[in-house]
């Protein structure tokens, strides 16, 4: 009786190459960021590296063991884990670590982590579960509202210490619902919204604030974003020196390691305003290269998406890619000063624990589903 031959399966080494990457990328620019503060701070200069580098290698370990796993399984804690998100949450409005004039962070058996990271997960995985499950009627608006029902309270927490994180968590489930209906116009007229929305930040700011929807630090956020000149010593500065920083980068940068403006004037350099540092010291040609390499992670999610064995992983790798691109340009986008800053990081890149185990957890959600992948002979 002939031997049955072992089913050959895809894995997708180029994703995970180009991952390992950017964050050897992101180590050494965390270093040339972070080293004349680290100094100052914690006399010596690698600290911020190396305590990146511990979680980089606990997370790139996590991910391997999950792409090893098969993904359908997540789907049986979906629920659980949505309804823990919430628990979460209210623990961090309770108990949570102030930082920054914002409550985000929550300490449990001695460590510190952002539960929304976790939430922008659970929510990748119940929304591809529920769309799954529902099948061709997520067409009709009904199961558009059922999709709303579950992203809109744990976003409206999400928002209300950490604006955007809840902005990420809606722009995820609008990304995976723009993937899964047939129908694109209602998308095409919310992204107008969204853009008339941010053409009337000023006014609509000031009348959010005034019902106590913002908090007047996120309507200073606002005015600094529209004139950060007139704030030079205040709201604005980290603005304008992230500009400063961009603009005498030039064409190939004053050369690694050579940055001014991580000298104190840019606040935390090594984490939101890194791509600022990444200007200034590798010039255009740097900041395009680093944008070409999320573009190329694109490209891979795409692929994987496209050939995933079912709608379920097809979701999640639609999610995972969702994040990470509505991430990469809110980041681009605040650094030059086109929205207004809200703290987000550059995936990968930026110096940040929690983001960055986490985003390796999604990294492994997807190397999962390419694993699953059978290869034609």
């Amino acid at each position: 009786m002939a031997k049955r031959e072992k089913t050959k399966r895809f894995y997708d080494y180029s994703l995970l190459f180009g991952v390992i990457f950017l964050m050897a990328f992101g180590l050494v620019m965390i270093y040339s960021a972070s080293s004349y503060t680290a100094q100052l701070k914690y006399d010596n200069s690698s600290y911020f590296m190396m305590r990146q580098l511990k979680i980089a290698m606990a997370g790139l370990a996590m991910a391997i063991v999950i792409s090893k796993m098969d993904y359908h399984w997540y789907a049986r804690f979906a629920l659980l884990a949505y309804a823990f998100s919430y628990v979460l949450m209210i623990a961090v409005a309770l108990v949570g670590r102030d930082s920054h004039g914002s409550r985000r962070w929550l300490t449990v058996a001695g460590i510190t982590f952002q539960p929304t990271e976790f939430v922008k997960i659970v929510l990748i995985v119940m929304l591809a579960s529920v769309i799954t499950h529902l099948g061709k009627r997520i067409n009709s608006w009904k199961s558009v509202g059922l999709v709303a029902l579950l992203t809109f309270p744990i976003a409206g927490l999400v928002a209300a210490n950490n604006l955007s994180s809840g902005i990420i968590i809606v722009g995820i489930a609008f990304f995976m619902l723009f993937v899964a209906c047939k129908k694109s116009w209602p998308f095409f007229l919310c992204a107008a919204l969204g853009i008339v929305t941010i053409v009337t930040a000023g006014p609509l700011a000031t009348a959010l604030e005034s019902i106590k929807v913002l908090k007047p630090y996120q309507l200073e956020r606002i005015h600094v974003w529209q004139n950060p000149e007139a704030f030079p010593m205040d709201g604005g500065f980290q603005v304008l020196q992230g500009l400063y920083a961009i603009g005498s980068g030039g064409l190939v940068g004053k050369g690694l390691g050579e940055s001014i403006q991580k000298m104190g004037f840019v606040p935390e350099a090594q984490n939101d305003y890194i791509f600022a540092i990444i200007c200034e010291e590798l010039g255009l040609f740097g900041a395009v290269s680093v944008i070409m390499l999320f573009l190329f992670l694109i490209y891979r999610f795409m692929v994987i998406a496209g050939n995933a064995p079912d709608l379920f992983g097809a979701l999640l790798v639609v999610g995972v890619m969702g994040h990470i691109a509505i991430q990469v340009i809110l980041n681009i986008a605040v650094v030059t000063n086109t929205i207004p800053n809200t703290g987000i990081t550059l995936p990968f890149i930026s110096y940040g624990g929690t983001s960055v185990l986490f985003l390796m957890i999604e990294l492994g959600m997807v190397l999962s589903v390419s694993n699953q992948i059978k290869l034609e002979r």
